[in-house]
């Protein structure tokens, strides 16, 4: 038996056991893993930037450790209400039988987190997971080895590993994990890992929240305020260097804005980052072969015709040595260039010329379902056009990515950018089972159903339909 299954095995008797935990203990939990996170802060931030090449401490603190505080504080404060019996309401032909939901943990949760928020990604969903009352294993990315060991250790510090269990290792140690028979799984991750992930999970009938990616547009209208507009897009996309799965992927805007709009990112982004190579503010590209990708999608682009305009003007040496990659917009896209094709997950951002809201629409029905949409503008008519007629799995209007971070609202894609949600009491409802109870009354006619149907029967159909 290997060392994943027995502790699968361990976690599913261990959940036998105490099927249905209180709240005193997922409080604990919860209030542990919370300061776990704080006290460990300074050793999160320098694990990941050494992991990445380079990534900013600040960037760290805001994108990984406030998210999760968070988190876990609404968790805290709301954790009780979404545990409670609810009582639902019941069909007049059933009275006087009643309806009640009760929420029940699922059991054994398994989470595959990615290496571009590794810390995030991992602790979010096991927020979710400790708060519908399960026991839980995750298995970091490969790609962030010093922060997956890190999360091991101070994880293995507050729980057994009967409760919380990290797996370290390669792409061997993932698929394992996949197969697993877990009573949930979450993977966040590339749509074309999400379909083997989706595949493995399938033979054991495990249900799965895919949590995605995909090219997410943003839609200019001529109505925007440019220089906010700028700001804001430019934020988002730098953040991490591009490398969030909720970045801008491309820009859908009036053709004759384009160059203005071209060369007030760029300023922008000189005007955050004076200088990339060396820059500590400045998240370095992951690894090496991402890099040369990034590169591949800039060459093919150029050579079928797009412009290329680059912020900044470091040593070109110098940034591959470091791997990093300045802001780079790009115009005159054609749709058989390979940037307007595959999900950029970095600083490139292709402009697209679209002169009217039906053009932009059209644009993004005719491809794949994105994991998010933001809209600039000021015409509330043709922003509730965007909300009703495009399809993302979620949007932020005049903002980039800040409806991920809302914790009342559920975070998740749909189509080839995902499917299920979480976060906040979304998250808990994924990793519970809500199971219908109908309580029968003493006072019921139900007998007069019951066989041999005669004349009697026919009455209380006659009567139930009359009242349906």
């Amino acid at each position: 038996m290997s060392d994943l299954q027995n502790i699968f095995d361990r976690q599913k008797s261990a959940f036998n056991g105490a099927p249905n935990i209180g709240w005193a203990t997922r409080k604990a939990n919860l209030k542990k893993l919370g300061n776990a996170i704080k006290t460990h802060e300074t050793e999160f931030q320098r694990v990941i930037s050494e992991d990445f090449g380079n990534r900013s401490f600040v960037e760290t603190t805001l994108a990984e450790v406030m998210v999760i505080q968070g988190g876990i504080s609404h968790a805290l404060k709301h954790t009780p209400k979404w545990m409670r019996t609810r009582r639902a309401p019941t069909a007049m032909q059933f009275k006087p039988g009643s309806n009640k939901i009760v929420p029940q943990p699922l059991g054994v949760v398994g989470i595959i987190s990615p290496w571009n928020y590794p810390l995030q990604l991992a602790i979010m969903p096991l927020i979710a997971a400790l708060g519908a009352g399960n026991r839980v294993m995750i298995k970091p990315s490969e790609y962030t080895p010093k922060l997956s060991q890190l999360l091991k250790d101070v994880l293995a510090g507050i729980f057994s590993e009967d409760e919380v269990y990290v797996a370290v290792g390669g792409v061997d140690v993932a698929q394992e994990f996949s197969s697993l028979p877990f009573d949930h799984l979450l993977f966040t991750g590339s749509t074309n890992v999400g379909r083997i992930v989706a595949e493995a999970a399938a033979k054991n009938l495990t249900p799965v929240t895919l949590e995605l990616g995909g090219k997410s547009p943003t839609i200019i209208d001529e109505s925007a305020d440019m220089n906010t507009s700028v700001a804001r897009i430019a934020n988002g996309k730098l953040l991490n260097a591009g490398q969030t799965c909720v970045a801008p992927d491309y820009v859908l805007m009036p053709g004759a804005k384009i160059n203005a709009f071209s060369e007030a990112m760029i300023q922008q982004a000189e005007k955050f980052y004076p200088k990339v190579a060396g820059n500590p503010d400045y998240t370095s590209i992951i690894a090496d072969n991402h890099y040369a990708r990034l590169q591949g999608l800039l060459e093919d682009a150029e050579n079928k015709g797009a412009k290329i305009r680059t912020a900044g003007d470091d040593d070109k040496q110098q940034l591959a040595k470091e791997r990093r990659v300045p802001l780079t917009i790009v115009t005159d896209t054609t749709p058989d260039m390979k940037i307007m094709q595959e999900e950029i997950f970095g600083p490139l951002l292709p402009v697209v010329a679209s002169d009217s809201l039906d053009d932009a629409l059209d644009y993004v029905q005719k491809r794949e379902r994105p994991l998010a949409l933001y809209w600039f503008g000021k015409n509330k008519k043709k922003e509730n056009r965007v909300l009703n007629e495009s399809i993302s799995g979620g949007v932020s209007v005049n903002d980039v990515a800040w409806h991920v971070i809302q914790e009342d609202i559920p975070f998740g894609g749909v189509g080839p950018s995902g499917m299920g949600a979480y976060h906040g009491e979304a998250g808990f409802n994924t990793f519970s089972h809500l199971k219908g109870v109908f309580t029968q009354s003493r006072f019921s006619q139900g007998k007069m159903l019951h066989p041999p149907y005669g004349p009697k029967t026919e009455k209380m159909l006659k009567m139930m339909k009359k009242i349906m």
